[in-house]
This record gives structure tokens, C-alpha cells and sequence, in this order.
């Protein structure tokens, strides 16, 4: 262990010494590298943030999450093979659309309209009967 370098020299300090010289601290990950995010402004969250990336994670605001459904909808409702498919696809969403209309979702604007189910049947048949 090696000695104390004065009376100043904590307990802790004395420590972290010994382990230097037994070589406990070299090849650590990131050596020589500066720590990351030692510069950016303090961030009450951070750990949060560090966290979701690390386990994949990401929030996505509601008005998007619904923009996103919409297009899988329409895509499913493209693949139906029969026209009440469709109508049990978009109904629902035409619902969730109205609800947001009426109370702004968090985020983005919403920008959607309920869908036209009548348009994307006719649609739908005019591509089946070719």
C-alpha cells in the first residue's frame, strides 16, 4: 500500500494512490478519451435520455403515433380481402382521428382528417377488378 503523501492525504486518496500503483486503473474503456457529454449544458433528464437509448427506447408524441396508424391502416386495409376488412380497419382509426380533432394531441400538428372509408371501398374494387 503505498504511504501517505502528507496529513492532508485522506483515506479515500490513499486508496485510489494504491490502486494506481497496482495498475487497476490502466486499459479502462475510454483511456485517453474525453468523457462524453462532459461539455453540454446540464440536463436534469439525462439519465432518463441515457437510459431509453440505451434500452432502445423512444417517445414518439401521440399526433405522430396516430399519423403512423393511419398509414398502416391504409396499407392493411390495400391487403383486405373483403370490403367489411376495411370498414373493421378505419372505422376505428376515423374514431381515434375525430378524438383528436377535438382535443389537440402533444406534439405536432395532427393534420389528419377522417378517412374517406367509402373512397378507399371503391377504391379497393376498382383495383380488384382489373
Amino acid at each position: 500500500m503505498a504511504q501517505p503523501t502528507g496529513p492532508i492525504e485522506s483515506w479515500v486518496e490513499r486508496q485510489i494512490s494504491a490502486a494506481i500503483e497496482r495498475g487497476e486503473f490502466d486499459d479502462l474503456p475510454g483511456e485517453g478519451k474525453p468523457i462524453p457529454g462532459i461539455d453540454d449544458p446540464p440536463d436534469p433528464l439525462w439519465w432518463i435520455k441515457r437510459k431509453m437509448k440505451r434500452e432502445g427506447l423512444s417517445v414518439v408524441p401521440p399526433s405522430l403515433a396516430l399519423r403512423k396508424e393511419v398509414e398502416d391502416a391504409l396499407e392493411k386495409a390495400e391487403a383486405a380481402h373483403r370490403e367489411q376488412e376495411i370498414w373493421d380497419l378505419l372505422e376505428p382509426i376515423n374514431k381515434k382521428i375525430r378524438a383528436a380533432i377535438r382535443v389537440a394531441p402533444v406534439g405536432p400538428p395532427l393534420n389528419l382528417m377522417p378517412i374517406d372509408i367509402d373512397r378507399v371501398v371503391r377504391r379497393w374494387n376498382e383495383r380488384r377488378a382489373r
